[in-house]
Parts: structure tokens; C-alpha cells; sequence
């Protein structure tokens, strides 16, 4: 197999976009997989990459103060230490806003580290450059 012809290839590793977005469409119902989204970020951010999590559906509410807790399964990490991992290191939480306002939740009480952001702000802060985009 031919390596790929972009420039970007080199020495057998591909770069790495410059912004990560990560889609969360999932709350504490499947605590596993917000885990996994949160590890993903943070290793991102760790490799000094700009994160945003893009929370949708039931994920919104991890944009409220004490709600990202708990222990997704045996040999996990604490949710709220990723959780605050992901803020210390600079991570930033976009929320839906139809999603805030169908589940009827007050954004001026969210973390620090959230703000309302739909589609084209979002899309804002990706850039014209892209990035890479993953979905939990």
C-alpha cells in the first residue's frame, strides 16, 4: 500500500488538524461513552491541539455544575476528573441550543468552560481549515 500523496504524511505518521471537535449526542444514560469522548479530548488537548466538545441531545446537561459524575465501568477513570482535566487544560463545551431550551435548562449557570453554540458557531470555530471530527 502507497503511503497518501498529501503532504501532510510524513515518516509514516499523518499530522494532526490543528482544532478536534468532539460530537457528544450522549448524557449519563451511556456514561461509558461519554468517558471515551472526554479521553479522546483530553489526549487531543495533551498534544496541544484546540478541543471543543459539541454537546447535543442529553449531553447538554454536562454543561451543568456537578453533573458529570461518576464511574463509567470497572478500570475507568472518575468522569468528573476527566471532566476537569478537560477544563484545566483549555477545552471548551459548545451547547445546543435547542437542545438547552428543550430541556428547559438555564446556560447562565453553566461551567465556565461552556457556552450556546449551534450549528454555524460551531462551524465558526472549526475554520475554513477544518479539523478532525469525532462522534460519541
Amino acid at each position: 500500500m502507497l503511503p497518501p500523496s498529501d503532504e501532510s504524511y510524513e515518516g509514516g505518521k499523518t499530522e494532526m488538524a490543528d482544532k478536534v471537535l468532539v460530537n457528544l449526542a450522549t448524557g449519563l444514560e451511556d456514561s461509558e461513552r461519554v468517558t471515551i469522548a472526554f479521553l479522546v479530548a483530553g489526549a487531543a488537548l495533551e498534544r496541544g491541539r484546540e478541543v471543543a466538545i459539541f454537546l447535543t441531545k442529553e449531553a447538554v446537561r454536562l454543561a451543568e455544575p456537578g453533573h458529570a459524575v461518576g464511574i463509567a465501568c470497572d478500570g475507568c477513570p472518575p468522569l468528573e476528573r476527566l471532566f476537569d482535566q478537560f477544563a484545566e487544560a483549555g477545552g471548551e463545551l459548545l451547547v445546543c441550543p435547542f437542545c438547552v431550551n428543550a430541556r428547559r435548562l438555564d446556560a447562565d449557570g453553566f461551567v465556565a468552560n461552556a457556552r450556546v453554540a449551534g450549528g454555524t458557531p460551531m462551524f465558526d470555530w472549526l475554520g475554513d481549515d477544518g479539523g478532525q471530527v469525532f462522534s460519541y
